[in-house]
């Protein structure tokens, strides 16, 4: 079986493809990744190495399904968060080919280790389609989180407003944002117009805050 071809160089083979991944990176980190072996200062390092592990011996062995997506979705996590295109996330999937036929050498030649050296490269095929999906699935989730604080961002702006000038305004739903006004902007409705307080107008009814100017239909003071 091919497992047991590879496996007097299962170290030799996984070093490699470490190796052949750290590479993607720009040098100065590359070199990082290489050096630091401490899985707290160097946490994507260490992932690299146990889940490119776990991946090579399910290709090759079990092939258990849950596993191998657990430890690729590991893998995409990492590179999702990363100044990474799709091509190039999953394109790390891929190089364990290359590095496979490099360990067996002159023992591709052996009809048998052909035979099953093109069934590791299906598996390898069908791992990448499966990288690429936890890839996409992480960036929704990178663009989600970002979107969420860019609201909050935009609310604590709102709140701000509303102090200094006296205003109500808030974040109200699509709907709110998308009436008859074209320049309306989604998700914001503005409830008064606003303007700025004045001081020396006094306190407004109840102790509350200065009473504002009426506007006309044209949004102007009376």
């Amino acid at each position: 079986m091919l497992a047991d071809l590879l496996k007097p160089d299962r170290t030799a083979v996984l070093m490699r493809w470490s190796q052949l991944i750290v590479e993607t990176y720009p040098p100065d980190t590359a070199s990082f990744l290489q050096r630091e072996k401490d899985r707290f200062l160097n946490p994507v390092g260490y992932t690299i190495a146990q889940e490119t592990g776990a991946i090579l011996d399910e290709l090759v062995g079990g092939l258990d399904s849950a596993r191998l997506s657990r430890s690729l979705d590991n893998l995409m996590g990492i590179r999702a968060v990363q100044e990474f295109s799709p091509s190039q996330a999953v394109g790390l999937i891929f190089l364990l080919k290359r590095v496979v036929r490099d360990g067996l050498g002159s023992r591709v030649q052996e009809s048998r280790t052909f035979e099953e050296l093109l069934e590791l490269e299906s598996r390898v095929d069908a791992a990448a389609l499966i990288a690429f999906d936890a890839y996409m699935k992480r960036r929704e989730r990178v663009y989600e989180i970002g979107a969420n604080e860019a609201k909050r961002r935009v609310g604590v702006l709102l709140q701000r407003m509303n102090r200094l000038y006296g205003g109500d305004i808030d974040l109200g739903s699509e709907e709110e944002g998308s009436g008859s006004d074209p320049n309306a902007h989604p998700g914001v409705s503005p409830r008064r117009g606003l303007r700025p307080v004045d001081p020396a107008a006094g306190p407004g009814p109840a102790g509350g805050p200065p009473a504002r100017e009426p506007l006309d239909k044209r949004g102007n003071g009376r």
